[in-house]
């Protein structure tokens, strides 16, 4: 089959000057990762794999090692965790390198170092997230009719699929390491679409039924024996700016829910507010105010918000 030189040159010409668009400093100066001396990017595929070697510590027998038993127990769990301790060592300390302008090998070796105490660190807390997790699996047991029983929820729910890699993001997190913890939270997001911010704080039994689209902002802060369903967004409802108009990061914007609170589907709640104790938030309703304890807020005619002062023990059938 004979080729046209006229059609290939053409050709050419037209990736050459794609290239030469694209590599214009103009244009890849805002998406450009400028490495430094050892500034690898931390690896999906490692972290993947750090998260599933916790879960199968975290759940034993569920998701790898079907044939675990006491006996075998300790060899198991340890090989898994020396692996996650290593392999997590590096991923932080390419973390740091994500953000670092360094540019000397002595400022490298303290960042190694650094990244192996936090990854042992972090080892530590293994036990506590194994805690809170097993709080979270039995509010989602206790609290679905459709759940026959605790093996189900950790093998099938998303809730606790996703509250298990925000509360190792979350201890994360808490240890100061940089973008890892971003990372393992929207792992779970792809996968089950709830959208968990690792500096959120969240407390035992927490449960959040069928989970699709909700959204739990970066400073929130949620009590014990919390429950939402799915499309709820805890989010800010302003983004303050400096004087030269950039976005200030860090201050609280995002709500309190405090304990007991029950919060129902397609509901947003906005700003630095707090959902009183024992509350319950009925479905589709936008707040950006206080609620009072043990209140209940619905919808009226299909607009305006109602908040019902309900007395202790407040529940919408």
């Amino acid at each position: 089959m004979e080729t046209n030189p006229g059609v290939v040159s053409e050709d050419a010409d037209v990736i050459r000057k794609v290239v030469e668009e694209l590599c214009r400093p103009e244009s890849y100066s805002e998406v450009y990762h400028r490495p430094t001396l050892e500034g690898v990017m931390p690896s999906l595929e490692v972290l993947s794999e750090v998260v599933e070697r916790l879960r199968m510590v975290l759940f034993p027998a569920y998701f790898s090692d079907p044939e675990m038993t006491p006996a075998t127990m300790p060899y198991i769990v340890g090989s898994h965790l020396e692996r996650v301790e290593r392999l997590l060592a590096e991923q932080i300390k390419r973390g740091f390198g994500f953000f670092c302008e360094q540019t000397d090998r002595a400022s490298c070796i303290e960042c190694d170092e650094r990244s192996r105490v936090l990854a042992r660190r972090f080892i530590v807390k293994v036990p506590e997230i194994r805690r809170l997790l097993a709080t979270d699996v039995m509010a989602a047991f206790e609290g679905d009719p459709a759940a026959k029983s605790t093996s189900e929820t950790i093998f099938c729910y998303p809730s606790i699929k996703a509250m298990t890699n925000y509360r190792i993001a979350h201890e994360l997190h808490l240890l100061g390491v940089e973008i890892i913890p971003r990372i393992i939270t929207e792992m779970a997001h792809s996968a089950t679409g709830i959208d968990i911010h690792p500096g959120a704080s969240i407390g035992e039994r927490f449960f959040i039924d069928h989970g699709t689209g909700t959204v739990i902002g970066e400073t929130c802060i949620i009590g014990s024996n919390v429950r939402l369903y799915q499309g709820v967004t805890l989010g800010a409802k302003s983004f303050p700016k400096d004087e030269a108009g950039r976005l200030v990061k860090g201050i609280p914007r995002h709500p309190i829910v405090e304990d007991d609170v029950i919060i129902y589907s397609g509901t947003t709640i906005l700003g630095r507010v707090t959902i009183g104790r024992g509350s319950v938030i009925g479905g589709n309703v936008w707040l950006d105010h206080d609620v009072a304890p043990y209140s209940t807020v619905i919808q009226a005619d299909g607009a305006s918000t109602v908040v019902v002062p309900s007395g202790k023990g407040a529940s919408i059938p």
